[in-house]
This record gives C-alpha cells, structure tokens and sequence, in this order.
C-alpha cells in the first residue's frame, strides 16, 4: 500500500487548521517522507492534547490521545522531547484552537 508523504499530509493538516481559523506550526521537522507525526492541540495556557499515531488491525493510521495520568504542558513536552531524541525522522506539530479542535481527518479513538 502507498503512504502519502509526510510533508504532504502536515501540510494539508496546517492548511486545514489554518482555514478553521486556527494557529499551526511546525515544530520539529522530520523525515519528508516517512516521518510519522505528533499531533499537540493547545486550547489554553493550562489545557492541551497529544495526539500519537498508531496503526490498526489492517494497516491504517487512527489517532490515540496520550494519557499519562492527566497529562499537562510540561509532561507532553517531556513525552515529545524523548521521542525526538529516539527518532530523528519525528514531526511535532502544534496547533492552538480554542475550541479544541485537533483537524485529524483519520479516526480518533479516546482511550
């Protein structure tokens, strides 16, 4: 199966949170082609969400949320700076809306 690269999939993810009125950013650039992607949605000084991808039973991309407890700024940092340490290929990606909104068009599981 043929993966859309990934400058082109963060590209389209910032071109839609930019029309939804919203703030996006490249944090950290990785791999063009096949970097996989962190997703940060920050809705106020005190709330955001880690969005992580994973691969289901059949090979598509779905989302998870990233739980640690009750994860805060400082503890998603923390998670996203070990994992750029460990993968150099590695996007962040952070989007501030204050409604919350993550622009993922792939399903979204809560866990």
């Amino acid at each position: 199966m043929s993966r859309l690269k990934a400058i082109f999939w963060v590209e389209a993810l910032i071109r839609r949170a930019e029309s939804g009125l919203a703030a996006a950013y490249v944090i950290r650039r990785g791999d063009e082609d096949a970097g996989a992607v962190l997703v940060k949605v920050v809705q106020s000084r005190t709330e955001c969400v880690l969005y992580v991808p994973v691969r289901d039973e059949v090979g598509e991309r779905l989302w998870i949320r990233f739980r640690k407890g009750e994860p805060d700024e400082p503890t998603v940092d923390a998670y996203c700076r070990e994992r750029c340490e460990d993968d150099p290929d590695l996007w962040l990606i952070e989007i501030e809306d204050r409604q919350g909104r993550h622009f993922l068009t792939e399903p979204v599981e809560e866990h």
